[in-house]
């Protein structure tokens, strides 16, 4: 079994109440489906809209990067399977894609640097 980060794409909305407890619930959801069978290791964490962006040699300090509101990581999780392939099925049931989101599936480097 290789490791594989999940990372959650999409525009942060304003939720009612209401909305934010389904919407959570169905999180919770899908974490514990993936917890019961093995997948998931990491559970991750939601990101904060507030960011800094260290860039090149003089390590110039940014607010960005400023990209189109679709494109910002919300958060993130690591899972346990047998290839890529499974990894893109275990990102298929994330409930961010009940939305405007995405999911990035990237293996991840075994191995000491």
């Amino acid at each position: 079994m290789d490791d594989y980060m999940l990372l959650f794409r999409g525009r942060n909305r304003c939720l009612s109440p209401e909305q934010m407890q389904r919407a959570i619930e169905k999180w919770r959801g899908w974490f514990d489906e993936l917890r019961k069978a093995g997948h998931l290791k990491d559970g991750g964490h939601p990101l904060q809209d507030l960011r800094k962006v260290v860039t090149g040699r003089q390590r110039i300090v940014t607010d960005g990067p400023f990209v189109e509101a679709k494109d910002l990581v919300n958060g993130y999780i690591v899972v346990t399977a047998t290839d890529l392939a499974q990894a893109v099925e275990l990102a298929k049931g994330c409930p961010t894609l009940d939305g405007d989101g995405s999911v990035e599936v990237r293996p991840i480097e075994n191995g000491a640097p």
